[in-house]
């Protein structure tokens, strides 16, 4: 009898319906952005054929998906993909890395925060963008000069993100530490980092954007591969087909590492419960 009244609230039919109900409600969203795409996309295509907006300006559909066809076929696609891909994922790896630890330092010692505050406000409201020509003829008319521009523009933010994440952790979890004798190191370790946690996760977030944003200027400057130097061949040649495909690459490869730090962060999430 105690059995049967323990398991009951689990597998009562109100509960089941409302898992049922948000699962239903996921499911609703999830077609709704496919639809919405879906739709996009054919109206754009209707529009190009039937020339309510001029195709040599815009292309279409078929056209970008045929050209990305024959770029499978000569493996040009896969060159390009994986030489941005790989621009990209060295300056958000080396630009978290870096802006966490400068942001550690930061917290660490309050006279240096202080010391380069300034600085650092200013370097984030720099167009770093206008001195990407600047960083490439410092680094390198090269991969190397990509990089670092990818480097560049993501390390601030990382830097001003992270510390701020950690200024705003508990004090009096903080307090209760020094209180049994812990020194900053082992606050740093057992509060500072683990609370912020969330922090860096939306912070990296964030990087994935500012790294793709640096790679694409950088190829757009420099490179002889890539998908910004697709881009910018498309848009020199006037086949905006090539244009829009290089786009669509770069917003799939974007999308992908996004979801790679959304499974991080879901793991991070079950493990703290």
């Amino acid at each position: 009898m105690l059995n049967n009244n323990l398991e009951s609230p689990q597998h009562s039919s109100s509960h089941i319906e409302y898992l049922k109900s948000i699962k239903q409600y996921r499911i609703k969203i999830k077609l709704s952005q496919v639809g919405v795409l879906v739709g996009f996309l054919l109206l754009w295509e209707i529009a190009a054929t039937l020339r309510w907006i001029d195709p040599f300006f815009t292309s279409k559909p078929s056209a970008i998906f045929t050209l990305i066809l024959n770029l499978i076929e000569d493996g040009s696609l896969f060159k390009h993909t994986a030489i941005s891909v790989f621009e990209a994922v060295m300056g958000f790896i080396i630009g978290t890395i870096l802006g966490t630890i400068i942001a550690i330092m930061l917290w660490w010692s309050d006279f240096i925060a202080k010391v380069l505050d300034p600085y650092l406000v200013v370097l984030n409201a720099l167009p770093k963008i206008a001195l990407g020509p600047i960083i490439i003829i410092w680094a390198g008319a090269g991969m190397r000069g990509i990089i670092v521009t990818a480097l560049a523009i993501s390390l601030v933010v990382t830097i001003l993100a992270t510390y701020n994440g950690f200024k705003e952790v508990d004090e009096e979890k903080i307090k209760m530490l020094k209180t049994f004798g812990a020194n900053k190191y082992q606050v740093l370790q057992k509060v500072v980092l683990p609370a912020s946690v969330p922090t860096m996760i939306n912070t990296m977030k964030i990087n994935i954007g500012m790294s793709w944003v640096g790679v694409i200027v950088g190829e757009f400057l420099v490179s002889k591969a890539g998908l910004g130097y697709l881009i910018v061949y498309g848009g020199q040649v006037f086949r905006l087909d090539i244009v829009m495909a290089g786009v669509i690459i770069l917003a799939i490869a974007t999308a992908l590492m996004y979801q790679l730090i959304v499974w991080l962060e879901n793991i991070f999430l079950k493990w703290r419960q």
